[in-house]
């Protein structure tokens, strides 16, 4: 008999003015499971999936088996387990391949597929094909035929900055003091890219790209030498670029790239509307550089890093938001028995064309100050991946979100928005927005907490120098398409990050992480020849890669796990 039978087309999803509407989920959650979700209380990872399905059989010997669809709206995580044993399982294919537990002529897993049906019986020969699996060591192990992947537990790499901070917060007493009087006094402005304006006779404008920034008309000649920048431009006869201007990313189609000096923005953005404190005179000549996707040819991935961010406490949040008892805020310490992969999944590999680091560590990814910090836990910053909740997404937070079906958007978080989470596929938080949409004009803003250090948590120190190395994105909806644009601030406040995705007519705008190249990595990966080539935003940032030898690199997130939480940008397989 069959026990149940996951979906095999995810449901429709409409996007409308107002925000988004989805049909009712075709697994809604179960009343009980709900209400443990919502419980104060300390649960396992398993528990906090308010959607999840399970089916059990038992085995010939008598051993239990139990198969567990952590999210079957979006039908992409599994848990299986034998007996005492746990084993993460993707499902690379969740729009089309279906899975069950089937026990009809002997206890197997039955993936369908377009009228394709494979038996899989992994636990046959004594555990043969998982024991295989898992003592491969690899963090994405094919199983089943390949149509099946066992996640295995791996260490992920990390810089010597990574490796040094980590101990100091983990293991010395007032150790994050420590990191905090380093980043205050050497690595303010370390990044800081300055140049004088030279004149150009373009335009910065390109058919079919994205929206070009609104520019003074004082700098409408004038043009930014990149410095430090490895991404190659089509047809660039110039190294120079005109402030605000789009320019095509070489080899790969709807990737564009453009550079900024926030003094050049119109005067009609940096006056207002909206409230952000002035540019001081170093982050308004400081070079920012921008790299847009065209939402139309590529979607959106997001995976977690191998160790960050974690799901305990941050030590941020006052007393008040703590719930006595609790290991984290939402009531788990870990994942386990689930595994955190910190690379692109196999599935996306060969189609993936960019990543970039996600955004802070559990550490200060919660509130210290301001009314945030006193309810609602702290307000922890939450996250989803491939359908599994890890952290719970708070209302009042910049969310970046992935449906099932693939729709990007993003939001500042609202209670109705919870309506959402069967379907959410990928979401990460990264504190209050920078740019949101004024309800009253339609236009963009700075966010109402930009100009506020504390209630805003914009980290930096404690005299609210909020001026340092910053990355963020945006999203922009321009001339019918829509556009992901990743931001690289070489050192800036929450204020000139704002004017910035401001003046380029961001519709909502967040912080990602800050402070050093190997949190505000991004790079893109060019085909040419049938060979991938690897092209870093700024070239400091090859450091993070390994040395493949003979010319050639492993890259970070793509080519082995990392420590650090990831965005991934892929091509729609209708476009390949």
């Amino acid at each position: 008999m069959r026990s149940w039978v996951l979906s095999a087309k995810v449901l429709a999803i409409l996007l409308a003015a107002a925000g988004v509407s989805a049909q009712s989920p075709e697994y809604p959650a179960p009343e009980g499971q709900w209400e443990s979700y919502k419980a104060a209380r300390a649960k396992t990872i398993v528990e906090l999936q308010p959607f999840r399905r399970e089916a059990t059989a038992v085995l010939p010997s008598g051993e239990p088996v139990k198969l567990i669809s952590l999210n079957p709206n979006v039908n992409a995580s599994f848990l299986l387990l034998l007996g005492d044993r746990a084993f993460h399982i993707d499902n690379p294919d969740p729009l089309e391949q279906s899975v069950e537990l089937l026990e009809d002529e002997g206890l197997a897993i039955l993936l369908s597929r377009s009228g394709d049906s494979t038996r899989c019986v992994p636990w046959s020969n004594e555990m043969q094909e998982m024991e295989s699996a898992r003592r491969s060591e690899l963090p994405f192990a094919p199983i089943c035929g390949g149509r099946l992947y066992l996640r295995n537990t791996v260490s992920g790499s990390r810089s010597n900055l990574e490796r040094m901070t980590d101990f100091l917060r983990d293991h010395v007493w007032q150790g994050e003091n420590i990191v905090r009087v380093v980043k205050e006094t050497l690595y303010r402005d370390e990044y800081a890219l300055n140049s004088d304006l030279g004149t150009s006779d373009g335009t910065g404008c390109v058919e079919d790209g994205p929206c070009p920034a609104a520019i003074s008309p004082r700098y409408a000649q004038s043009a930014i030498s990149p410095i430090g920048f490895g991404i190659a431009r089509y047809g660039a006869d110039e190294k120079e670029m005109v402030p605000g201007g789009w320019y095509r990313a070489l080899g790969l189609e709807g990737v564009f790239v453009s550079a900024m000096q926030p003094r050049t923005i119109d005067e009609g953005v940096l006056n207002g509307p909206g409230e952000a404190n002035r540019l001081d005179s170093i982050e308004g000549k400081a070079i920012a550089y921008l790299v847009a996707f065209n939402l139309d040819r590529f979607g959106v991935g997001f995976a977690l890093g191998t160790d960050h961010p974690r799901l305990d406490w941050s030590p941020r949040p006052r007393a008040a938001a703590r719930i006595a008892g609790l290991p984290g805020p939402d009531g788990i310490r870990d994942a386990e028995p689930l595994v955190r992969s910190g690379m692109v999944p196999p599935e996306y590999s060969s189609q993936t064309v960019a990543t970039f680091t996600a955004g802070f560590k559990r550490q200060h990814g919660a509130f210290k100050f301001g009314d945030y910090a006193t309810i609602d836990t702290g307000k922890h910053y939450g996250f989803i991946e491939k359908g599994v909740i890890y952290s719970k997404l708070k209302t009042g937070l910049s969310t970046i979100y992935v449906l099932a079906d693939g729709t990007v958007n993003m939001k500042t978080w609202s209670e109705e928005d919870n309506e959402l989470l069967p379907m959410i596929a990928f979401a990460r938080q990264n504190g209050v927005p920078l740019v949101t949409l004024d309800q009253a004009s339609g236009e963009p803003v700075p966010g109402d907490r930009v100009n506020k250090w504390g209630p805003g948590n914009w980290s930096g120190s404690a005299k609210a120098e909020l001026r340092t190395l910053r990355a963020g994105a945006c999203l922009q909806h321009y001339a019918g398409r829509t556009y992901l644009i990743y931001g690289y601030f070489s050192t800036a406040t929450p204020s000139a990050m704002a004017r910035t995705f401001q003046a380029y007519g961001c519709s909502h705008a967040m912080l990602l992480d800050m402070n050093a190249l190997e949190h505000t990595y991004l790079a893109l990966y060019p085909r040419q020849g049938g060979d991938i080539h690897v092209e870093h935003l700024m070239t400091g940032m090859a450091q993070l890669d390994r040395d493949a030898g003979q010319g050639g690199v492993y890259a970070r997130f793509l080519a082995f796990p990392d420590n650090r939480d990831l965005f991934f940008i892929y091509s729609r397989k209708e476009d390949e």
